[in-house]
């Protein structure tokens, strides 16, 4: 039985080079003395605000140059941890990179209690003075917005300075998950046992062909799971309780009220997602649950099969480098300047994907002010991998296109078109690979790749989604959120989405302590919505061309300096209606009628 390697032990070429941050730790260690020392110089204008548009204007400006710097601090400490979580000089560190950041955040909570508290219409009148404030127009725009549920300036400069105290239920998470977890090995069909970790068993056993190891493996990694589930549970259930006193407290009627409210984001679009995806959609994944039962000939449905691959005897593997150079082809229709990001990317180590003990989970994508990119992936060989690494190219061409076009106040776009980008190119690798062969057999399997695509985002991040929802709405009436609540509310959405012709057993309930998505507020919801907006902008792609491939250039240079609907519209597409969203669907159903077709 092989071993779970320890970061040590890992090629140092298959991690990330964090030089490109900071050149050592020492000089980590210097830049977080010397930003401590450098407080002051956005800490002076307190009190001074409401002196005119020159003042406005060179606090924001300092206070961006600072939380630019800030976070270089926090992101090199954060990917380290991320790296390997178990080492305790990196644990030390994040420690001191959220300290800072807190620190940070209460001393500078004067510039919106400041701004908020200026007669009505000063800041336009500040705008109309000072031109070079335009820049800042939408970020104060939205803080105005928030004006009758901002609390005292000094209550709010208190809340800041709790700010790492507050983000406890998801750290104890993590480490939970990360760190102290264990898990006994899983036998494969031919009785070898095999080791387990979250990794490994997302990334790998999750898709294997062997039902077996795929089962075994689940029923193994369920085990730990159960053993933790009150201690998640508690931890979650703290998170969702400060953010139910948060919304009392500043006089929303609900969280999701207040957690839609930055993401300009009305109930309606939140819900449609929601509520038309689980309806329209499921019918169709229940067709496919049963595709994949009769060709592998199953005793029955499990959750633990629903990922199984649907032709076992065909499932090329691929390597890191063929990856890589998979997506460059793939996304070279995006042009040259978007070609040398995803290039760059792969020549100089922005991607760690390298699989060892107390490594995070999944995968994600960091975009640092004054840096570039960095992904996290653990590599399993499998195209699916190849999917998933393609999606985070596709958030490091966006948010640093967005960097490069706009000043860093107006980089980063709303949550709900976050997605949007990086599922694109997931959709972008799926059609220059049906282009590259008229084989049926390559066709259905790639087919299935792309399925995975959808099944990730309109399924898992989707039925998240819907246990927020459900979860806020009984905290908001103080029902206690445990583990058998948890579990229980799970296991509704589960078997309501899938129907009787899935198990959804004990174990398939316990998936909600699977993803961190739920401590990011409501981020869940907004893979569904991104991939909505990708499957239509990508479809124009296809017939139109370069005109619909230059306006999505220009959306992705737009980066936050318009609201979400705004920059979809840029796109050619309309999310206020909800055909996208059944469109979406339907495009789906018609890729497993076609994989039917096949078989």
């Amino acid at each position: 039985m092989s071993k779970i390697l320890t970061r040590s032990e890992v090629d140092a070429e298959t991690t990330w080079d964090l030089r490109d941050i900071f050149e050592s730790k020492e000089a980590w260690e210097q830049e977080w003395n010397a930003i401590v020392q450098d407080l002051p110089s956005v800490t002076k204008y307190e009190g001074t605000l409401g002196e005119g548009a020159d003042k406005l204007l060179a606090c924001l400006v300092a206070q961006e140059e600072l939380q630019s710097r800030i976070s270089r601090v926090y992101a090199y400490a954060h990917l380290h941890q991320s790296g390997d979580s178990i080492d305790p000089d990196n644990q030390m560190n994040a420690a001191k990179a959220r300290d800072l950041s807190s620190q940070a955040g209460s001393a500078f909570s004067f510039i919106k209690s400041e701004i908020i508290s200026l007669p009505d219409g000063t800041v336009a009148a500040y705008m109309s003075e000072q031109p070079a404030l335009r820049d800042f127009e939408r970020s104060l725009g939205l803080l105005l917005q928030t004006k009758p549920h901002r609390l005292t300036a000094e209550t709010e400069k208190v809340l800041a300075s709790f700010g790492e105290v507050l983000g406890a239920p998801y750290r104890i998470y993590e480490r939970g998950k990360l760190t102290d977890m264990t898990f006994p090995a899983a036998k494969d069909g031919s009785g070898n046992e095999l080791p387990v970790s979250f990794a490994l068993y997302e990334n790998k056993y999750a898709e294997s062909p062997d039902t077996e190891l795929r089962r075994n493996a689940f029923k193994a990694f369920s085990g730990t799971l159960r053993s933790y589930r009150n201690t998640f549970a508690e931890a979650y259930g703290t998170e969702v309780k400060r953010q139910v006193i948060e919304s009392r407290l500043r006089g929303y009627d609900s969280v999701t009220d207040m957690l839609l409210t930055p993401q300009q984001v009305t109930t309606e679009m939140y819900a449609n997602i929601l509520d038309i995806l689980q309806e329209e959609l499921a019918p169709h994944m229940r067709k496919y649950a049963a595709l994949k039962k009769r060709v592998l000939q199953l005793d029955e449905m499990t959750f633990a099969d629903l990922k199984a691959p649907l032709d076992p005897d065909f499932s090329p593997g691929i390597t890191f480098q063929e990856a890589g150079e998979l997506i460059k082809e793939a996304l070279a229709v995006l042009g040259p300047e978007y070609g040398e990001i995803v290039s760059d990317a792969f020549r100089d180590r922005w991607v760690d994907y390298a699989d060892n003990a107390g490594k995070r989970t999944g995968a994600f994508c960091m975009s640092i002010p004054g840096v570039h990119s960095y992904i996290l992936i653990s590599w399993a060989d499998s195209m699916r991998g190849a999917f998933t690494l393609a999606h985070e190219v596709g958030h490091a061409g966006h948010l640093m296109l967005g960097s490069r076009y706009r000043r860093p106040t107006n980089a980063r776009p709303s949550l709900y078109f976050i997605e949007a980008p990086s599922t694109m190119n997931e959709l972008l690798l799926a059609d220059h690979l049906l282009s590259r062969s008229e084989d049926p057999r390559m066709r259905r399997w790639v087919i299935s790749q792309l399925l995975g695509t959808y099944f990730h985002n309109f399924v898992t991040h989707l039925l998240e989604g819907e246990l927020q929802r459900r979860v806020y709405g009984l905290a908001m009436q103080d029902v206690p959120i445990t583990a058998v609540k948890l579990c229980e509310l799970k296991g509704d959405i589960l078997s309501s989405f899938w129907g009787e012709d899935v198990v959804i057993d004990d174990d398939a309930k316990l998936t909600w302590m699977r993803q961190p998505h739920y401590y990011m507020s409501l981020y869940p919801y907004t893979y569904a919505a991104g991939l909505t907006v990708s499957t239509a902008a990508a479809q124009l792609i296809r017939e139109e061309g370069q005109p619909a491939v230059d306006r999505w250039l220009e959306v992705l240079k737009s980066g936050g300096s318009m609201s979400p609907l705004e920059l979809i519209r840029l796109a050619g597409v309309d999310m206020s209606k909800p055909d996208p969203i059944r469109t979406a669907a339907a495009y789906v159903g018609s890729l497993i009628d076609e994989l039917e077709s096949l078989y």
